[in-house]
């Protein structure tokens, strides 16, 4: 696991901001509400034993998710940079990543020992995850990898 940092202002919020705003909106609507950007910027470095560093943009704050943990800009900055391999079983969530810029290279399996599928995803590729499946992300690309995670539980 990796330690998580909040990130809420300074050069290396800034940066992160600049750069995801070159490629996407950073905004939402929630119902009812004002629109407004980013509620929250997490850093992970070495998140699930990956290399690197993990950029979480959370673009809702809990209360406004139904059956959702999450729904956040994964934004891995840097070629090479990635999120290791975890599962969701603990939690029985499922997960949707929707890769919004860039390229990547999405990898899966079954339990731990499981043999490992692999697929390059680019902008428009959609991924879903069940609960007792094993993934990880790794920017492929010399441009940021970023993507929209939805993190659901399982009814």
């Amino acid at each position: 696991m990796s330690d998580t940092v909040i990130l809420s202002e300074g050069a290396e919020f800034n940066h992160v901001i600049q750069e995801v705003s070159k490629y996407i909106n950073l905004y939402v609507m929630a119902f009812e509400k004002n629109e407004r950007n980013i509620t929250q910027m997490d850093k992970r470095q070495n998140m699930y034993g990956g290399k690197g560093t993990v950029y979480m943009l959370q673009m809702f704050d809990p209360k406004e998710l139904a059956n959702n943990r999450l729904a956040a800009y994964m934004v891995l900055l840097n070629k090479g940079d990635e999120s290791g391999f975890h599962t969701h079983n603990q939690r029985n969530e499922q997960e949707l990543y929707v890769v919004v810029h860039g390229t990547g290279e999405y990898r899966e399996r079954t339990g731990v020992e499981g043999s490992i599928r692999k697929k390059i995803l680019k902008k428009g590729d959609i991924t879903a995850i069940s609960s007792i499946g094993y993934h990880s992300i790794e920017n492929m690309g010399d441009e940021p990898l970023i993507m929209f995670v939805i993190t659901t539980y399982n009814p």
